[in-house]
């Protein structure tokens, strides 16, 4: 009896090292800023119109570069946020297929990642976001009152936080989880140790504008039953499923773009 109570009482040792640990390296985990390259050369500055756009936070300058639509009047316009192996540089020659639907595209980088300036958290983030979606709005080429926020895994996380804080005319989550403390289960640790808990369902719950989830049937990182569960939470939700994973969702862009535009027509974005 006294070896199985000291077998027992070892293994709770074990556990709770296990959870300091976890809860030391959590923000290494979460943002894997240091394993991305940063370019050396504005690659993708080969498309027009493009513009690149220092913020300044208190975290310190924030890198933001505008995608403008192919339109002359002002336009409904994106602002995008990405997953946490990524930056900004990744996506524009993806996301120009919003531009030819006449909307304008922000890719925002977050703290700590590519150029950008400070570390990344949750905090650091949404006041990155926050600055980028006024600088957003007082444009002239953009219709302040469509405001679109989309954001991939962990950016749907930055996304609900900013949603929280300004208006905005649709939500759109792609591959996203429920919450940080949701997905602390998947590696058998409590939901309360996170310090960036990202609750994005209570966000998408009281939401009261379109919110359209995007989800892969076969996600190795993040199940589809999140995506499920935020689609049922919103008030006017629709949900498109693709047949891939995490990081091929969709598994075609040209046919995205195809899927969406009778839906942010219905919405009035288009």
């Amino acid at each position: 009896m006294n070896m199985l109570i000291k077998i027992i009482a070892w293994l709770f040792l074990i556990y709770i090292a296990y959870c300091c640990f976890l809860l030391l390296m959590q923000r290494q985990i979460l943002f894997p800023r240091h394993q991305i390259a940063t370019p050396s050369s504005d690659a993708e500055y080969n498309i027009p119109g493009m513009e690149k756009i220092w913020i300044e936070t208190l975290s310190g300058k924030i890198e933001t570069w505008f995608l403008p639509p192919e339109s002359s009047r002002p336009s409904p316009a994106v602002i995008f946020a990405h997953g946490n192996a990524e930056i900004i540089d990744m996506w524009p020659a993806t996301l120009k297929g919003f531009t030819r639907l006449g909307i304008g595209v922000l890719l925002v980088e977050y703290p700590g990642y590519g150029r950008s300036e400070g570390s990344p958290s949750q905090h650091s983030i949404s006041e990155a976001f926050v600055a980028a979606y006024d600088m957003l709005v007082k444009r002239k080429d953009v219709d302040s009152s469509k405001i679109i926020l989309f954001g991939r895994s962990i950016g749907g996380g930055a996304i609900c936080t900013l949603a929280a804080q300004r208006p905005s005319a649709m939500l759109i989550l792609k591959s996203t989880f429920i919450s940080i403390k949701s997905m602390a289960s998947k590696y058998l640790v409590p939901g309360f140790i996170a310090p960036d808990p990202f609750d994005n369902l209570s966000v998408v719950g009281s939401y009261n504008g379109p919110v359209l989830i995007i989800h892969g049937k076969n996600d190795e990182l993040i199940p589809y039953q999140q995506g499920l569960t935020l689609y049922k939470a919103a008030k006017q939700g629709t949900l498109l499923t693709y047949d891939c994973g995490h990081n091929d969702c969709p598994p075609n862009w040209d046919k995205f773009f195809q899927d969406i535009e009778p839906i942010l027509h219905k919405a009035g974005l288009r």
